[in-house]
Order: structure tokens, then C-alpha cells, then sequence
């Protein structure tokens, strides 16, 4: 296995593949490598991917719009990474690509689209749906049955009640509490939500 992105983000994606013994991560792709090696795995340039084969990858960039022109560049097989601490139900449905971090938990139910973060403490309850590219942060906690368009970023510690829809491409600001729908595109803030 290899992955595309040598950040800080790149090394929690190390420890989850080394907490569930599933893969050997052989290396980081990087467009711009600042280092030689991360956590001992080898930083190679980019330029590299067409001497790997069939190889399986995950991108492992925070960033949900570059996340997404990577996976658009780069024709791989891609797989999804759950750390061992993690609680996801059985009746949950994860896209590939997607990382589950430490002590996050993924409800009956709920259905994580492709290339999402669901980070380290972050709650996904029961029934709700994540699209492509979403990026929950640590400590935030989705009520039953929210859903959450493509490319949305809830920050951390943000709490969203039940049966609330954010549109795609939204930012859900730190700490805020969502208790109405959030359109496309918007940035929400505060207790209670509100849009800037």
C-alpha cells in the first residue's frame, strides 16, 4: 500500500494501518516531498506513481478539495482504513478511501460516501449519510439521521441535531450547533449556527 500526501494527516493514516495490521504502507507520494522518510516510510516524488503496478493507495491529504483532484488524477485501486479503537457498526457502509481515526464512532445505519475523514473522537450517528469527500473533525458528533453533502468540512467539536441537511461544499465553523439546514456552499458559525 502507498499514500498520496506526506503531512501530518499522512502520519495518523500510518498509525491506523499500523493499529489494524491489514497493509504495509511501502511509501508517501508527495507532489513537493520536505523529507526524505515520515514515521521511517520513504517520502518519493510523485513522478513516481507509474513505476508502482498495481498497487493500492489511500490519499491521505486533509484538505477535501485537493483530496478530490488527487483521487480525479490518479487512476489506482483505493482501499479504506479503520483504526482498531474505532466502534463501527457492522451495519454501516464505508466508502473506500475513507479513514476512521482513533475512538471515532460510526452508528447502525449510517453510510460514509468515498474519501472521507471521519477524525479521531468524532461521532456519526445512526442513519445518517456522508458524501464524497467529507471531512469531520475531531470531537464533532452528527445526531440520527443528518445528511451531509460532498465536500462538507464540520470543524471540531461542532455538534449537529437530529435530521438536519448541509448542503455540499459547506464549512461548519469549531464548536458551532447546528439545529437548522445549512445550504450549499455556506460557512456557519456560533451557538446557535448561523451563517456568514
Amino acid at each position: 500500500m502507498y499514500l498520496y500526501g506526506g503531512s501530518g494527516h499522512c502520519k495518523v493514516i500510518i498509525d491506523i494501518i499500523a493499529s489494524i495490521e491489514a497493509y504495509k504502507v511501502k511509501g508517501i507520494l508527495d507532489d513537493n516531498p520536505k523529507s526524505d522518510q515520515i514515521c521511517g516510510i520513504p517520502v518519493l516524488n510523485s513522478s513516481e506513481l507509474t513505476k508502482l503496478g498495481n498497487e493500492i493507495f489511500i490519499v491521505s491529504i486533509g484538505d477535501n478539495v485537493i483530496r478530490k483532484k488527487i483521487v480525479s488524477l490518479i487512476h489506482v485501486e483505493f482501499a479504506k482504513a479503520i483504526h482498531s479503537s474505532a466502534v463501527v457498526s457492522p451495519h454501516a457502509v464505508i466508502g473506500v478511501g475513507t479513514v476512521i481515526m482513533p475512538n471515532a464512532v460510526v452508528n447502525s445505519g449510517a453510510t460514509i460516501g468515498k474519501h472521507c475523514i471521519v477524525n479521531s473522537g468524532a461521532i456519526v450517528e445512526h442513519d445518517c449519510e456522508l458524501g464524497d469527500f467529507v471531512h469531520i473533525s475531531p470531537n464533532a458528533a452528527l445526531a440520527g439521521g443528518v445528511v451531509v453533502g460532498e465536500g462538507v468540512h464540520i470543524g471540531i467539536g461542532a455538534a449537529v441535531i437530529q435530521g438536519i441537511n448541509i448542503g455540499k461544499w459547506a464549512v461548519i465553523g469549531a464548536g458551532a450547533v447546528i439545529i437548522r439546514d445549512v445550504p450549499e456552499g455556506a460557512v456557519v458559525v456560533g451557538n446557535p449556527g448561523k451563517e456568514l
